[in-house]
Formats: structure tokens, C-alpha cells, sequence
């Protein structure tokens, strides 16, 4: 069997305590190194592949320090403080003696409880009713995605007349693959920077810092399969060459997965 293009580039190989070696994938490429969300599933890869792990994901931080560059890479993955229910992460990737990416994440194990989502998922047209865009952004990772945009598509004429930040679509991997916390992680930086959008203006922009939490557990993600997720951005505030933009996806079933929310830099 043929192994998925994601898989391929999210493989690790150990090389001691708490540390594992990659490489970039070109399927993966962005405008300059790869694309940031498939840098965040390699480091929560090497997260879910510690022996020492308790429990699945419920928060994760991470930091772009500097482009990653095309090529090998180690990842340092410390659990720094075990609980009895929660388990404390420090993050890193490094290419030689550069640091190029640092994070945090808590992992748990989650009791059963009273649960309720506080926002609902949007009323949308399923993905079968919203049709595949004709034209899609030139980076190669794009076309790791199959997206339906229902709103905010990313601008085709660069012309200044964006009046909302707001973005929903379908989305999963493609060729479809079953959904899992390190390809949710990926899935999670899919939507493009909220400038882009608003404006409808062509500026340089890229996300500094991103949490992403985590609202259910490795059973409930299982559920999904290879199904489309449906995602929702939207920017608070743009001021002084920093915004910020949160976002949510949800279950075909209408299940909040995860929210994230980040702050992005840009050029004026």
C-alpha cells in the first residue's frame, strides 16, 4: 500500500533522548520553506511518539523563529512536568545551530463529564453543494488540501476592495486521508493570513506565534475518518504591522474539534 504524502513528510526517525531527525518535503512547500502547519504536525508527531507521553493533546503553542529551510531538521521534545492527569511539554526544531521553531503543549487525560459547545457550527451547504475552486494559490502544500470555499475565498484581483476578514470552507487532506491529532494540528494553520483577505491586497505575511486547543479526545477524531472538517476564520484587530486571527473547525457531526487563535506579521 502506498504511504500517504502527508505520512511521508511527517516521518521521524529517533537519534537519542527526547530528539528525532526529519526532513522537509517538497509537497509541502510554501511561499518560502515549508508550509507551518505541516512544520507543527512534525514536532507534535515527535510529541505523540515519546514513550514517556500521557494522554492526547488539549493545548499547543508554537513559535515560527525564522523560515525553515529545505532540508534535514532535529526536534527536541521534553516532557518537563508529569501530573497525575496533565503532562508539560517544551518544544524545539533546530537546523544546525539555528533554533527555527519553539513551542509548549499540554497533554491530558480526560475524564468523562458534563460537555457542551458553546459555539455552534455554522449553517453552510455540505461540501457536495459547494464547488471545488477553479483557481487556487501557486504553493505546492495548496494542492495537499482539498478546500470548498463557501466564503472569503482568497482574493483574485489584488484591487483594495476586501470588506471582511471572515472565511468558511470545507477542507481535508488530500488524496483523503483519516484524520488524527498531528494531521488536525496541520489542518489547523490551513487558512490564509486574514490580511489577505480583508484588504484584498498583496502584502508580505506570516505567523509568528499560533495555540491551538484541542477540544476532543483520540476517539472522538477517530470518528471523523477521512471525512471533510468544516473551518471558519476570522481576524479582531489589525494595527501597527501585527493582527490576529482565530479560528474553529468542526465535525461533519458539528463536533468543535479545535480553536486556535494567532497573531500574524505584516507589511504594509
Amino acid at each position: 500500500m502506498t504511504q500517504h504524502v502527508f505520512d511521508e513528510a511527517i516521518a521521524l526517525t529517533p537519534i537519542g533522548d527526547n530528539q528525532w531527525a526529519g526532513q522537509t518535503h517538497p509537497a509541502y512547500a510554501n511561499m518560502v520553506g515549508p508550509f507551518g502547519g505541516v512544520t507543527t504536525a512534525q514536532v507534535v508527531n515527535a510529541m505523540m511518539q515519546h514513550p514517556q507521553r500521557l494522554g492526547d493533546p488539549i493545548a499547543l503553542t508554537v513559535n515560527f523563529c525564522a523560515a525553515v529551510a529545505d532540508g534535514a531538521f532535529t526536534i527536541t521534545a521534553i516532557p518537563v512536568r508529569t501530573n497525575r492527569s496533565t503532562q508539560h511539554w517544551t518544544l524545539a526544531m533546530t537546523q544546525g545551530d539555528e533554533t527555527v521553531f519553539t513551542g509548549t503543549a499540554v497533554t491530558a487525560v480526560r475524564r468523562d463529564t458534563w460537555s457542551l459547545d458553546e459555539e455552534p457550527m455554522p449553517q453552510c451547504p455540505p461540501p457536495a453543494e459547494v464547488p471545488v475552486p477553479d483557481r487556487v494559490a501557486p504553493m505546492e502544500f495548496v494542492k495537499r488540501y482539498e478546500q470548498r470555499v463557501i466564503a472569503g475565498p482568497l482574493p483574485q484581483v489584488w484591487d483594495g476592495s476586501g470588506d471582511s476578514s471572515l472565511s468558511r470552507l470545507w477542507v481535508r487532506d488530500k488524496p483523503p486521508r483519516p484524520l488524527d491529532f498531528v494531521s488536525l494540528a496541520a489542518i489547523s494553520d490551513i487558512f490564509y493570513p486574514r490580511v489577505f483577505v480583508r484588504r484584498s491586497t498583496h502584502v508580505p505575511a506570516g505567523t509568528v506565534t499560533l495555540t491551538t486547543y484541542f477540544h476532543v479526545n483520540a476517539a472522538e477524531i477517530a470518528q471523523v475518518g477521512d471525512d471533510f472538517l468544516l473551518g471558519q476564520a476570522r481576524a479582531q484587530a489589525f494595527r501597527n504591522g501585527f493582527f490576529d486571527q482565530t479560528a474553529q473547525l468542526w465535525s461533519p457531526a458539528g463536533v468543535m474539534l479545535v480553536s486556535t487563535h494567532q497573531l500574524v506579521y505584516y507589511k504594509q
